[in-house]
Formats: C-alpha cells, structure tokens, sequence
C-alpha cells in the first residue's frame, strides 16, 4: 500500500488507556477520521465517568474497567447501548485477543502495560505502543515474541516515531546512530541547590508538552529520556554506544538519525502527541490533520546542549540498567514509579527521586536472563524495599 491510499477497509482499535493523556488524545484523532479507523475496545483503571461518556460516543463493542467495584456502575449505564461490560486487570489482557481487533494502542502507564502487550502480540495484533515500560522492563521478551510472531510494534512516543519516519525508505541502510532529543524540562539548566526545594506543582509545569502527571515528573527528571534510550535499544535493534540524547529546548526537532555516511535525518513538527499517535495508527498512510502548523518564522532558532547527568542522575542510571541488561531496568522502572508517586504525595524530595531509584538498583537481586514471572516478582519485590526505603531516604 503507498503512502498516499487510505485502508480498504476501517481499522479496528482497541485503546488500552482511553481516559489517560494518550487515549483521549488517540480518541481525537478517531473522531477526525470516521472513515480510516473505528473504535473497538475502550479500557479503563478508575475513571468510569469520563469511559462511559467515550463509549456512548465511539460506539465500542466492549469496554473494561479496571476497578471492579465500578462494574455495576459502568454496566447499567451502558447497558442501554449494546455494549459488554467487563472489569478487573485481567478482562483488560482478554479483551486484546478478540478477533475483530486489528491493532492494539497501549497507552496504560508503567508496568501494567506489559501483560496486555504480551497477549496482544500472542494473539497476532498489531501494537501502537505508548507505553515504553514494556520495553524498558522486557524488551528482549518482547521484541522476540513479536518476531516470532510476525507482529508490528509502531512507536508512539514523539522521539521513536521521529526515527521510525526517518527511517522510512532506509530500512536497508545501516544506522550510525540515533540522536533522541529532549526539551529539557521545567529544570533545565537549574542546579542540586534549586532543586533541592522544588514542588510538585514546579515539575509538573512542563514548557512544551501537555502529559499524565507521571511522565511528566519524569520528564523533570530526566527519567523519561532514559526510558526512552532503553526503549530506542529494542525498537531499532541498537547498541547502547549507538544512542545518543541532546537537549533541544524548543521541541521542534523530534530526534534525528544518523546513517552510515554520516548524513542525518530529522523528523521537525510543533509540540502535539496527536500527530505521532495519528502516524501509528494510521501507518503506512498519512492520514490529514487540521492540526496547527510549524512555520520557520515562528521559530528563528534552533538551540542545542548537553544533557546535565551530574546533575539529573536518572539519565545515567537508564544507561547503566541498559548496559547491564537482566532485570535491572525492571527494578529502575519499578524503583521510579514508587519514587514519583511518593514525590506527588509530598513523601520524598525531587532529588530524592534518582537516590531512591539507584538504591533500589543496588539492593535488588540481580537477574542476568529473566522469565516473565522473574520480571512479575522482580517488579514487586521492588515496590516492597522502595517503600520501606522512603521514610529512610537522605
């Protein structure tokens, strides 16, 4: 199929997440376009009021809520409308397989996302994946069960779906390396003094990107860059001497690729998670927007600097858990979630973010080959010490 057709026939999609940033978001691009895709399933954690108004909208044929003392809720007010009704984490990983799916967006956070991911591939569907935990926590099990099973996974992070454009037409052509951009944050530039005393309302005011709460503390952090490196390894097939992070503070470069000749290419558009998430659900074809348009003139400078990893101690410890590899991405991911909730909470400080993540690092067995049960105990074993770490934290 060229670029320029749209699908035969509708897509089917099933959003795992419909309630957070990216499903609302991925909703948005639905809604503008009735005749390319269709909604399948809806998912959500807890959010039941906001999940029945998008299911009397799209029309889905099923719809989960993860909660399971909201199902009686969700159930007598959709009752009406011919649409099933399940709840409970488990009803979100079986409504991935059902056959009228054609692809699959995981736009759950952290962890959870990677069961669905696992029986969606297993059933054969098509991933848009938004949820970089699942390869950050088991990219080589899941790379590898995709590959056996001949199944696609389209990136939906800004910065991997700029590589994956880039590459377009150069999947036969070796890649030198890959640069992944980041704006930097709210904190860009600041140093441990500063932080030492920011709030949760300061780092949550990113200055480019609209997010959840939690990518959005992580991208305070750097945390998020880093999960995105680990990311990059699995999805291109790349060593870590091959990824590269520069900060770019204007969030127009989305990231860049370098070839074999040294040549680069760059993928540019304003700010709006709409469009990578409009590619993936649409790839190959590029399906139209109204969305707002870059103009040079708007921006008259492009700015370029090193990211501060003395300072923002989580980039390197991603880069570390990917050197290593095993179980010892699992365990940072695991460590940063209970760190940022605990941040939200007024817990922790946010420098005490990356020392709780690099604690947990330290303190946990390490696991050189992992099994997904390995993952599953890693995962909670960490929770537990992260949580008694958290009064003792200095």
């Amino acid at each position: 199929m060229s670029s320029s057709q749209t699908p035969s026939k509708k897509r089917q999609v099933a959003i795992l997440g419909s309630t957070g940033s990216i499903g609302t978001q991925a909703l948005d691009v639905i809604r503008n376009h009735p005749h390319e895709l269709d909604v399948e399933v809806l998912t959500a954690h807890s959010n039941a009021a906001l999940l029945i108004r998008q299911a009397i909208e799209f029309k889905p044929n099923a719809v989960v809520i993860g909660m399971e003392s909201m199902y009686q809720h969700v159930f007598e007010a959709l009752d009406p409308y011919d649409i099933k009704v399940y709840a409970g984490q488990q009803a979100i990983s079986q409504v991935a397989e059902m056959d009228t799916i054609d692809m699959v967006l995981v736009a759950l956070v952290g962890f959870q996302g990677l069961k669905p991911t696992i029986t969606a591939i297993n059933a054969g569907k098509t991933i848009a994946l938004a949820n970089k935990e699942t390869l950050v926590i088991a990219g080589e099990l899941v790379t590898d069960l995709a590959s056996r099973k001949g199944v696609n996974i389209f990136p939906v992070d800004s910065e991997h779906s700029a590589i994956f454009q880039c590459l377009a037409g150069e999947f036969h052509n070796p890649v030198e390396k890959v640069i992944l951009t980041a704006s930097g944050g709210p904190f860009r530039g600041k140093k441990p003094d500063f932080l030492a005393t920011v709030t949760k309302e300061d780092a949550l005011r990113h200055p480019n990107w609209s997010m959840g709460s939690k990518v959005t503390i992580d991208s305070a952090t750097l945390m998020n860059k880093g999960l995105e490196v680990i990311e990059a390894k699995w999805l291109f097939g790349l060593s870590p001497s091959q990824i590269d992070v520069i900060v770019h503070p204007q969030s127009i470069i989305h990231s860049l690729v370098q070839f074999a000749d040294g040549s680069l290419k760059a993928q540019l558009g304003l700010p709006d998670m709409r469009l990578p998430i409009q590619y993936a659900l649409g790839y190959p074809s590029r399906l139209e927007s109204d969305f707002p348009r870059f103009s040079f003139a708007g921006y008259p400078t492009f700015t370029f600097e090193q990211p501060d990893t003395d300072t923002f101690r989580c980039l390197p410890l991603a880069y570390e858990a990917m050197n290593k590899g095993g179980n010892l991405a699992c365990i940072m991911n695991a460590a940063d979630e209970v760190a940022v909730n605990a941040f939200l909470r007024d817990e922790i400080s946010f420098m005490q973010i990356p020392l709780l993540v690099e604690r947990c690092m330290a303190a946990i067995s390490f696991v050189a080959s992992p099994s997904y049960d390995d993952f599953v105990a890693t995962d909670a074993e960490t929770r537990r010490v992260a949580q008694e770490l958290i009064p003792r934290i200095h």
